[in-house]
């Protein structure tokens, strides 16, 4: 046995039944093609993390039944099964135990195809859930791993809050940033009438060298951003990385976006990658802020964007103002420092909490 393998066990007694929960994210502030430690070409990103919703997963185990034997509920939710039977194989190995089959339920509130990580948010809680189940804590850096493996492509919620460029289809970090981003406030808001987006249906992303310049430029000043805690310096960062974003996804309203962030004064905005899910940035200095985020609100409204809540760049700080679902409870081990999910919500999109 190694010391890895000794670090990675918790002393307590195994249990039949393990809890998981995941936060979701808010798109990103950056996300392209950047220079690996080699220099190779790397996708990669940096998620906005958001407090709010979120998915938690229960993970049964059945002693006797096949390692692959996983009953998920919902149906339909074949990346956290797939998740479910990496994490339990990882488990058993760990344990040095025969690997079994369960039930997996999954319960949240993330709305889908919006671009906030609702897949990742499912599958990070199942991986915590099937470990708890086992009485095993797994490092990050594999949740990570069997988070890639089970959908192709993770947002780095299970590393924590602190601001990554993350390879989101290797499942590893390019650089850690910093310790926080700076602080800012943002304004969700949803495009395209908050329409699910098939992200399957999307062009893939082609980068040429220009691009790759252009992608290392923007990396540098987030850098300097989250070295300074300068947030007008993030909102350019957003702003310019959403506008390279247009290329491929043709957010019709994105010029409104952007021209009424420049009249309330935010630094900037940022747009999802993956989704309708976009954000006007202000620097939580600014003079009359709350009435600046009112009239944001009312201007985005009146050209057809629907505004969804105000949350900050500082996960576990308070909204402004808080959003209604904010709660300060902690969870176990492997819920990580989130907070639970609230009832189970079907898998419609479902209306946003207004601002």
């Amino acid at each position: 046995m190694t010391a890895s393998t000794r670090q990675a066990r918790d002393t307590r007694p195994r249990e039949a039944a393990g809890t998981g929960y995941a936060a979701c994210h808010h798109g990103e502030i950056l996300q392209g093609v950047f220079r690996d430690e080699r220099g190779r070409p790397c996708q990669a990103l940096v998620t906005l993390p958001m407090n709010g919703p979120g998915s938690t997963a229960h993970f049964t185990r059945r002693p006797g039944t096949a390692p692959d034997d996983v009953r998920v509920t919902p149906a339909g939710r074949t990346k956290a099964r797939t998740a479910a039977v990496l994490a339990l194989r990882e488990c058993a190995a760990l344990s040095a135990a025969a690997p079994c089959g369960g039930l997996l339920t999954l319960t949240g509130d993330i709305p889908v195809g919006l671009g906030m990580g609702s897949s990742t948010s499912d599958v990070i809680a199942t991986v915590r859930a099937v470990a708890d189940a086992w009485g095993v804590r797994l490092p990050p850096g594999t949740i990570a791993r069997l988070a890639v493996r089970a959908e192709g492509a993770s947002d780095p919620l299970m590393l924590g809050p602190g601001p990554l460029l993350f390879a989101h289809r290797e499942g590893r970090t390019l650089e850690a940033l910093g310790p926080a981003l700076p602080p800012a406030v943002v304004l969700g808001c949803a495009l395209g009438g908050g329409a699910p987006v098939d992200t399957l249906a999307l062009p893939a992303p082609a980068y040429d060298a220009r691009d790759l310049d252009a992608y290392e430029h923007l990396r540098r000043m987030l850098r300097r951003a989250v070295a300074d805690g300068d947030a007008a310096l993030l909102g350019r960062v957003g702003t310019a990385s959403a506008r390279l974003g247009q290329r491929r996804l043709a957010h019709a309203e994105f010029p409104v976006l952007t021209r009424v962030a420049d009249r309330c004064g935010a630094v900037g905005v940022q747009v999802a990658h993956s989704g309708n899910v976009a954000g006007v940035l202000f620097d939580p200095r600014v003079p009359a802020l709350d009435a600046r985020l009112r009239r944001c609100a009312r201007a985005l409204e009146r050209e057809g964007v629907t505004p969804t809540r105000v949350f900050t760049t500082r996960p576990g700080t308070t909204t402004h103002p808080p959003t209604p679902s904010e709660d300060s409870s902690r969870g176990r081990a492997h819920l990580g420092s989130h907070r639970p999910a609230g009832p189970d919500t079907s898998r419609r999109r479902p209306r946003l909490p207004a601002v």
